[in-house]
């Protein structure tokens, strides 16, 4: 089959692989729309984390955020999804050990990722095989652009939810890339009062149309009370900067990771009392999400700027943005 596959730095293109082996357990998809994330381009440029610790290696398959339909299924997994529409999660645990069997099975020690971790192969390809018990249904007629979203929203819907945050509290969000624009939209459908405080100008006026209380650039944050801080940026500042803005008493969520280390002052952290929650995975997010997008709870189709071929993947991974509509931070691949 046809997949996408990067052998070094900056080198990806799209080849013949062998087609993925079902196991009993497992289902075999037939890939309909995958999107790009910051993930993906850390790994092809060759600056991912996980590089270095020996937790990936190239050849690398990408490939995190998808949907697809079932097309086969193994001897001993239920009937009942076959020819289903359905995402996955992207932490596949071993299932056997304590974190797997306590409810932490994407935070296992000997976990796979798919298209991430121990060269567990991801859906930049045409066909994917994923273990039943990572599987998630779909409605038969949701958007594939919303079934692709389900992986970041899970990930959103987290982070929102660890602020504690009720209707009319105010949430500064740093970074308007996709994880901060759904936190964004999901706050804002709770009724609470979002800012939303980036860097980029292009990045600021896209968020601009989607009416959340305030939009800022970092050296022009207002004076105001705030209730709770979400970080999706790569700015090892931002952390430090939190909380100091942040009321006593409140929760700043990290969903970020930057390159380099983010010095805090923990007597900040004890002196205001403050809770500091960090959000790895979406994995127990990905059936409030599906909710989410289903329902119309919320609607993010806006912030995909254009659907590309498979071949197109190197060019979207290296920071062009073939076929683009407008300043939208997403691009999905079509394989």
């Amino acid at each position: 089959m046809r997949a996408f596959v990067i052998t070094e730095p900056h080198i990806g293109s799209v080849v013949q692989v062998n087609e993925p082996v079902i196991g009993e357990h497992d289902l075999l998809v037939a890939i309909e729309r995958v999107g790009i994330c910051g993930t993906d381009v850390e790994f092809f440029n060759g600056d991912m984390a996980y590089l270095q610790s020996g937790h990936a290696k190239y050849p690398l398959q990408l490939g995190h955020e998808w949907c697809g339909r079932v097309i086969e299924i193994g001897s001993q997994v239920d009937e009942k999804w076959r020819g289903k529409f359905i995402t996955g999660d992207t932490m596949l645990g071993c299932q056997r050990c304590e974190r797997c069997t306590s409810g932490y099975q994407y935070l296992c020690h000997d976990r796979d990722e798919v298209g991430i971790r121990n060269g567990y192969p991801g859906a930049l390809a045409e066909r994917l095989v994923i273990p039943e018990f990572a599987a998630h249904l779909l409605p038969d007629d949701l958007d594939p652009a919303l079934g692709a979203m389900v992986e970041p929203t899970g990930n959103a819907l987290r982070s929102v939810d660890a602020t504690g945050l009720s209707q009319d509290e105010r949430l500064f969000i740093f970074g308007p890339g996709t994880i901060g624009l759904l936190c964004a939209l999901i706050a804002q459908s709770r009724g609470i009062e979002v800012h939303l405080i980036g860097i980029e100008d292009r990045s600021l006026e896209f968020a601009r149309q989607f009416g959340f209380a305030g939009v800022h650039h970092i050296n022009a944050i207002p004076q105001l009370p705030v209730h709770g801080i979400i970080d999706a940026t790569y700015n090892n500042a931002v952390p430090a900067l939190a909380l100091d803005l942040l009321e006593p008493g409140r929760t700043v969520v990290f969903i970020g990771i930057a390159g380099t280390p983010s010095m805090i002052d923990s007597r900040v952290l004890v002196l205001k009392d403050l809770k500091a929650i960090g959000i790895l995975s979406a994995s127990p997010g990905v059936a409030g999400a599906i909710a989410l997008l289903s329902s119309g709870a919320i609607d993010p189709r806006a912030l995909i700027a254009s659907v590309v071929s498979l071949e197109e993947s190197a060019d979207v991974l290296a920071g062009k943005r073939p076929g683009a509509v407008g300043d939208g931070p997403k691009i999905h691949i079509k394989p």
